[in-house]
């Protein structure tokens, strides 16, 4: 049976347990009754029951659990909803769906995941199409400048959904907007993708050269770099009629660079220090997909051909191991 409009919200599960998706439980369960939440891990849910929040990341947001349905079958999740956020990181994304068996194609799949999937070089909505044949119009994306831990904290945030579909847009971006989340609708759903991926990587250089002691100056000229290189790829890769300066594109590059929220900056802050890849990882205990992002966009644009001054700058740091000072100072000088 095809997903029709109003299928849209009937039912929602939030797929994943991170940060980011209990910000979004928050959002959603303010505007509807109840919620599906999956989590991979049984003792996650059964301390997430017991403490009336989640164990392990935004613990000062308390839930009602009792308008929760937690479960860790992803199964029984996608069989009970008709409306999916997906919002587990997106070198993880293959895992979770290895165990799946029931069909997606008359789910609406919501993507709040920024980043592309490895070895895929997919980004999601393209992942969940080609390889889970769901049509166009039932995917979506959730984009706009986000930190999770404001939206904790109940701070004014813009969010767009993007969906070919722009009444099913419109469906879900009505359902999630309130008092602190203003929302608005798009068509470019691969655009937002990859700006989401790119905003990752150029974070993580603003990092390494916040590491490097470069200030305020030097940081708003790479700022302004950055979303030329961004538009520049937008338009090769995918070219519609779109804003390159709207808070979904430019907005989400600004927060993620510059804020000390942002996990990508600090990965790039500790690479700038001199910590090792490994080190950095590990002493960081969370994902920074801009690390993924930057090999995987490197090869798309191989094809391409883009001029991407900042992403070959990040990647040679990253993968090819040369010296950060050395390799900024070569970006600087390209430069105007």
């Amino acid at each position: 049976m095809p997903l029709r409009d109003g299928d849209v919200g009937a039912s929602i599960a939030i797929m994943g347990g991170g940060s980011w998706a209990t910000a979004i439980a928050k959002i959603v369960l303010e505007q509807v009754d109840h919620i599906t939440w999956y989590m991979r891990r049984q003792d996650s849910i059964d301390e997430f029951k017991r403490l009336g929040h989640n164990p392990g990341y935004l613990t000062s947001v308390h839930f009602d659990t009792n308008r929760i349905t937690f479960s860790s079958d992803i199964n029984e999740v996608v069989r009970s909803c008709s409306t999916l956020v997906f919002v587990t990181p997106s070198p993880y994304l293959k895992n979770h769906l290895k165990k799946l068996k029931v069909k997606l194609h008359d789910k609406f799949i919501i993507t709040a995941i920024k980043g592309i999937v490895p070895d895929e070089n997919l980004v999601c909505s393209e992942f969940f199409r080609q390889v889970y044949n769901v049509p166009e119009d039932n995917l979506a994306v959730l984009g706009g400048p986000s930190h999770a831990e404001e939206v904790a904290l109940g701070r004014l945030t813009y969010l767009t959904v993007g969906c070919t579909d722009t009444t099913k847009a419109q469906r879900f971006a009505d359902i999630i907007a309130g008092s602190y989340v203003k929302t608005k609708t798009s068509n470019d759903v691969i655009g937002i993708e990859y700006a989401s991926v790119l905003k990752n990587v150029y974070a993580i250089a603003a990092g390494i050269c916040n590491g490097l002691k470069y200030g305020d100056n030097f940081q708003s000229v790479l700022m302004s770099n950055a979303v030329q290189e961004m538009n520049r790829f937008l338009r090769a890769v995918y070219p519609i009629e779109r804003n390159v300066y709207d808070s979904v594109y430019l907005g989400d590059l600004l927060v993620t660079g510059y804020s000390n929220f942002s996990r990508n900056r600090v990965f790039g802050t500790m690479i700038g220090k001199g910590y090792s890849v490994k080190s950095a990882q590990i002493e960081m205990e969370m994902i920074a997909e801009g690390y993924f992002g930057t090999k995987c966009m490197k090869t798309i644009n191989r094809n391409l051909h883009v001029n991407m001054p900042i992403l070959d700058a990040v990647y040679n740091i990253l993968y090819e191991r040369i010296s950060p000072a050395i390799e900024i100072k070569l970006l600087t000088d390209s430069f105007r």
